[in-house]
């Protein structure tokens, strides 16, 4: 297996295909890479050659932002927004929804398994 940037990417897809596999790399920026450096796309992984696979991980790390700094900073959005605490933060924070789905009903992802709490039984008229 090809090791890009720290990542394993697997042997029997092709390049395209394999390159997704990097956090931070999506179908159209791997076929930019492709391009760029000129690389057949549908050629399978296993058949690259060393500095085919050292020029594709140069070009990864000097014009894109994938993997460990990706997350840093994504990580670090969310802690400025827990920080400042904004109304996104807080939602992060409490671990619900943040663009404004609603959460009567749905939002199981993010508030996580149900929980019941014992509530007030209908209350009979006694006539």
């Amino acid at each position: 297996m090809p090791r890009v940037l720290g990542v394993d990417i697997p042997n029997d897809k092709q390049i395209v295909v394999s390159l997704t596999y990097l956090y931070g790399v999506g179908h159209k920026s791997a076929r930019d890479v492709c391009y760029k450096i000129g690389i057949d796309p549908t050629t399978k992984a296993r058949d690259l050659a060393e500095d085919e696979i050292g020029r594709i991980a140069a070009m990864l790390e000097n014009d894109y932002v994938v993997e460990g700094p990706l997350r840093r900073a994504t990580q670090q959005s969310v802690s400025r927004l827990r920080d400042i605490k904004c109304y996104r933060g807080i939602r992060h924070r409490v671990g619900l929804p943040v663009r404004g789905q609603r959460t009567r009903t749905n939002a199981r992802t993010r508030k996580g398994p149900k929980k019941t709490v014992a509530g007030k039984k209908g209350v009979k008229d006694l006539r």
